[in-house]
């Protein structure tokens, strides 16, 4: 059953709609085509829960009359099967109700920095994080999501120490917001040659996009420095100051590009990464400032945390938060992450519900 505060909040949420459909069936407002936009916006806004309050109203009105007919000796065999039934069905209305009343996260139609760092391990965490870039390019194709790289630091046997892309679509901060975390791979190194199995680390980090309306900061506080790009890339990378870095000196926070051909675009590549790593920054220090512990909800960023296995030689990935296995390693680093990711939502939705009741 309900309580009575979400009882309470339903009945306004019911009394608001019944309201609003009054007044855009009212000629003062049919008349005015803004004010007609704002109420049809906001009544459409609470329909999903106004008719899942309506469902659970009827549903509990249903059970009621049933456990009346348990009383009826001719009918009780009948009735105690419809409890059973309106019962199971009470509950689906009741969960679906308090997954709408959760807040939503403003960040989740967000466009996402995603960082990839290596960690423990030397050569093989490299070379784990270039396994790691392929499996999230290629869940962003499934997707449909725009891929693109904006910094990346390349190894020699084609791994990175650090790459940092941008990935654009519907709701993909929703999706990868899960991922934040410390990855965790066991596998023989190509450099092994005995065939010993090896631990290495990544860390990802998932930023949701922002720009300047949210975060702001002083030209002042830029250090900005232009030099010559390292690597691949051919004469022109080396006798040209192309590559940007650009410090936020009130906070140290640092950003490095270089894989563009101009400087002018190299520098906006810098600021987009830039702007995302301030409100991060600024973001955990309000979190701290009111002690709320991002530990309700699962994949909340911590970047120390482990969140996950790849074990190759048991074709394994596990992931420690929900304590779920899947014997589909392969799979998984093609990009078929649906199953984790559904099932890390659906965890968190939970986790939520649970808070609210």
């Amino acid at each position: 059953m309900l309580s009575p505060e979400l009882e309470e909040k339903l009945k306004q949420v019911e009394q608001r709609y019944l309201e609003l459909q009054y007044k855009l069936s009212s000629s003062e407002v049919v008349s005015d085509r803004a004010k007609l936009t704002q109420l049809g916006k906001e009544l459409k806004e609470i329909e999903e829960l106004y008719k899942g309050y309506e469902e659970y109203k009827s549903l509990l009105s249903e059970l009621q009359q049933a456990r009346e007919l348990l009383k009826s000796e001719e009918l009780r065999e009948l009735a105690s099967e419809e409890v059973d039934r309106l019962t199971k069905e009470l509950q689906r209305a009741e969960k679906n109700l308090r997954f709408l009343l959760l807040p939503k996260d403003p960040r989740d139609d967000r466009n996402v920095i995603l960082e990839i760092r290596a960690g423990v391990g030397g050569e093989e965490a490299a070379l784990f994080v270039a396994d790691l870039l392929h499996m999230y390019q290629k869940y962003a194709e499934e997707k449909g999501w725009r891929f693109n790289l904006l910094s990346a630091n390349r190894t020699g046997l084609g791994g990175y120490k650090e790459v940092i892309v941008l990935i654009e679509g519907a709701g993909v901060y929703s999706w990868l917001k899960f991922e934040s975390g410390v990855h965790r791979v066991q596998r023989v190194p190509i450099t092994e040659a005995s065939g010993r199995i090896h631990t290495s680390t990544a860390t990802v980090a998932v930023l949701p996009e922002s720009d300047e309306t949210e975060v702001h900061i002083d030209p002042k506080d830029l250090k900005v420095e232009t030099f010559r790009a390292s690597g691949a890339g051919g004469q022109y990378v080396n006798t040209t100051e192309t590559a940007v870095r650009i410090t936020h000196l009130p906070t140290g926070i640092s950003v490095s590009c270089q894989d563009e051909r101009s400087q002018f675009q190299n520098r906006q590549k810098a600021l987009k990464i830039l702007y995302a790593r301030l409100r991060d920054y600024y973001e955990r220090q309000k979190e701290e400032e009111i002690a709320r512990e991002r530990r309700q909800q699962v994949g909340a960023g911590e970047r120390s945390e482990k969140i996950r296995t790849y074990n190759f030689p048991q074709n394994r990935v596990t992931d420690h938060r929900i304590n779920l296995t899947l014997y589909k390693l392969q799979e998984v680093l093609q990009g078929k992450l649906e199953e984790l990711l559904q099932a890390l939502m659906e965890h968190h939705i939970e986790e939520k519900l649970k808070a609210l009741a």
